[in-house]
């Protein structure tokens, strides 16, 4: 749903000509303190995280080489996915005051724990926030496996174009690859960084792979063990796919040609909320309130949900449209936007 109507033409400053939209939000937003850091509350989320993971190897140590052990797939899928999201809020460094900090803690939960490359994901993710869906500036909608804009089809041939026709069918069996997407995508990646970088960012993910497949082959035989990283690496891009796909799929596209937008209506006017409680907040890692995250990347996780109220009251008063919606309709959403751009191949 919306909450009025669309205002996509609009100029980025107020109606007033008092300065930007977006300054008046950001000072309510200051007042009351929604950009403190909450280090306690990431604290518990960190140790709480940390005992589950380790709790689930235990549990696969004790249970030996049984079927049943592939069964705690699911498990450190899940909370792996909690790495994740704990290693995409301190690249926003939402979680200590001092970047090193920050830095640290997204080395430990993505590299090290998940094994994807921090410094990889900042990078393209930074970009994205800059200019979320922008045909030519956002990294996650340029064209690759899946096309997110009409612009981007043409041209496209062989089993590159029967991808585009059918990928609403595709996009969730696609998710269960990026798991390993993100690894492969780390590992090149370091290339691009520097030499300090490079060593740092390599040895957490050469000791993430080692000590990730050695825990299986010690625990399983070689094609249980291959099972097992097969089930938890899909499930985990699954639930990464779930958790990111509601985002900004089916919404506005700016290009360099049309784009006008200041801060707010660019951030607002590209992103879509998931409606739900804490089980919604827990399993989406706080993305489901995706417009004030990317109004404030740095505001910490438990403040997004409060400073919901305070967007959609500023976005009523100034007529722009606040796009919320529930998980199966944001689902329905993405994959209807996925099947109208791959339209045209269908109808050769």
């Amino acid at each position: 749903m919306t909450t009025a109507a669309p205002a996509a033409e609009r100029p980025a400053t107020r109606a007033d000509g008092r300065g930007s939209e977006f300054a008046p939000l950001l000072r309510t937003v200051k007042g009351q303190g929604l950009l403190e850091r909450r280090i306690g509350w990431y604290a518990r989320s960190i140790a709480v995280n940390t005992v589950a993971l380790a709790a689930v190897i235990t549990a696969m140590v004790l249970a030996g080489n049984s079927w049943w052990t592939l069964l705690l797939a699911v498990p450190l899928a899940l909370f792996s996915a909690r790495s994740s999201f704990i290693g995409h809020d301190a690249g926003h460094f939402q979680i200590a005051r001092r970047r090193s900090a920050n830095r640290v803690l997204g080395l430990i939960h993505g590299n090290l724990l998940v094994g994807t490359s921090a410094a990889w994901w900042n990078d393209k993710h930074n970009r994205h926030h800059a200019n979320p869906n922008h045909v030519d500036k956002d990294p996650d909608v340029a064209p690759d496996v899946l096309v997110f804009a009409g612009e981007h089809v043409e041209g496209r041939t062989g089993f590159r174009a029967w991808l585009t026709r059918h990928q609403a069918w595709l996009f969730f069996p696609l998710c269960l690859l990026e798991g390993l997407n993100l690894k492969v995508q780390g590992f090149k990646d370091l290339r691009r960084q520097t030499p300090r970088e490079r060593t740092v960012e390599g040895l957490l993910l050469l000791l993430h792979a080692v000590a990730y497949v050695t825990l299986l082959l010690l625990v399983l035989s070689p094609g249980k063990a291959l099972l097992f990283a097969l089930i938890h690496q899909a499930l985990f891009g699954l639930h990464l796919g779930l958790a990111f796909a509601p985002n900004h799929k089916g919404m506005p596209m700016p290009d360099s040609t049309t784009e006008r937008w200041g801060h707010l209506r660019r951030q607002v006017l590209t992103s879509r909320n998931i409606r739900g409680g804490p089980v919604t907040d827990w399993l989406l890692g706080g993305l489901n309130y995706q417009i004030e995250h990317h109004l404030f990347p740095s505001m910490p996780r438990p403040h997004l949900r409060l400073a919901r109220p305070l967007v959609r009251a500023h976005c009523r008063d100034l007529g722009i449209p606040y796009t919320e919606t529930g998980a199966v309709d944001s689902y329905r959403q993405a994959l209807g936007h996925l099947r109208e751009v791959g339209e045209p191949l269908r109808a050769e």
